[in-house]
């Protein structure tokens, strides 16, 4: 009785449309008003010692377990509670901070493998052709995925305004569409960098497919141990949240070390304009050891390192739209995700996909592209900002 009645009393204030919440005991119960926008069914009694400890982590492994069910938006709940002041999501009574986390060169590999090793075959079911896991670009609004995927990739590249014939090293470089589409788009020579084993094999296949080797190679190794530097250009997609709060500062000295004396560097990523966070079901579930810096956490490495901001652009929209693409997509193969992962990974992979589209949706977490300049701002590039849409 106790335990739902503290239930009660955290979900109350949870959630800006009206939510119906049947509680183990079998009582109902409706927060807001109007005919409800989603019904949450407790097969359990959660403790308030669960919910203190890490609200976040408590619910998200009930869902999994199926000691939650949820009828509705997943997506329209999480937004809810994120934009509801006293919310679970943001009541500092009920937030932890996790243990210090460790980013050794052995557990950076460990936690990339983790997650982009499930295996080609699995991404493949749901991302675009391309191949790409990261913010899609939308032109238009009627861009497909792929073509999204691809608007980004010609974004990234062109804000660098590239010379034929220069250098570029790609870090955390994926499935390689973007290093690839330097080398042949933009006549660049260019090296890719990745610890996931799977994207190494799948890059190595597609230079050698696209007789690419005198201009592309690809790494497996730790971005710190890089041998091959400097470069001309440099570009980062969803590295850094990998890194940990304790390496951000490296990252940046390292990117700089990397770059020539007149480089240019685009650097893209999941940031929170409110400051440094981590969630610790997406820690422990999906990204083991990610951190999401804050921006001017961001800034103030970029400027320790010798470098300089020359522009900024949020892409905050353009990740929520990519994830609801992508969760459409996830749920339209799931037969063929039954036939080699069970129930539980399954509700995992959706929470994840819902929550990450309604996090960026309420404003909790955003994306920026970071254009750096080794010295002063804009060294190099034209005058203003109509080059990067005029490639």
């Amino acid at each position: 009785m106790f335990n739902n009645f503290f239930l009660k009393e955290v979900l109350e204030h949870s959630f800006n449309i009206p939510v119906q919440v049947t509680y183990a005991n079998g009582k109902t119960e409706q927060y807001g008003d109007g005919e409800p926008q989603a019904k949450i069914t407790f097969h359990r009694d959660i403790s308030m010692k669960e919910l203190v400890h890490n609200a976040s982590l408590t619910l998200g492994e009930a869902y999994m377990d199926k000691e939650i069910e949820i009828e509705g938006s997943i997506q329209d709940l999480i937004t809810s509670a994120y934009e509801s002041a006293g919310s679970f999501l943001n009541n500092k009574k009920l937030k932890r901070f996790l243990p210090k986390q460790s980013h050794t060169e052995t557990k950076s590999k460990s936690d990339v493998q983790s997650h982009y090793d499930i295996g080609n075959d699995f991404y493949r079911l749901w991302l675009d052709e391309t191949m790409t896991y990261s913010c899609a670009y939308f032109k238009r609004p009627q861009d497909t995925l792929e073509e999204a995927q691809i608007n980004k990739v010609h974004h990234i590249i062109n804000k660098l305004d590239p010379k034929p014939g220069k250098t570029l090293l790609d870090i955390g470089c994926g499935w390689g569409t973007l290093m690839l589409t330097a080398c042949k788009e933009y006549d660049l020579n260019v090296v890719g960098i990745t610890l996931s084993q799977e994207q190494y094999d799948f890059v190595n296949r597609r230079i050698k497919e696209e007789g690419l080797e005198e201009r592309a190679t690809v790494i497996l190794e730790d971005y710190r141990e890089l041998k091959h530097a400097p470069f001309d250009y440099i570009t980062s997609v969803g590295m850094f949240e990998h890194v940990g709060k304790e390496n951000l500062g490296e990252y940046f000295k390292k990117i700089s070390e990397y770059l020539r004396p007149d480089g240019i560097a685009l650097i893209h990523g999941i940031t929170r304009q409110q400051g440094g966070a981590v969630n610790a079901w997406i820690n422990k579930y999906i990204f083991p050891g990610g951190y999401v810096p804050g921006l001017t956490e961001n800034i103030e490495h970029i400027l320790d390192a010798g470098m300089q901001v020359t522009d900024l652009e949020t892409l905050r929209r353009h990740y929520q739209k990519t994830l609801e693409m992508w969760d459409q997509n996830f749920r339209r193969v799931l037969p063929e995700v039954q036939k080699t992962h069970d129930e539980r990974f399954i509700r995992m992979w959706d929470l994840y996909l819902q929550a990450c589209a309604a996090s960026f949706e309420s404003g909790n977490i955003d994306v920026i592209q970071y254009l750096i300049t080794k010295g002063p701002s804009g060294n190099n590039l034209p005058m203003t900002r109509e080059y990067m849409y005029q490639a």
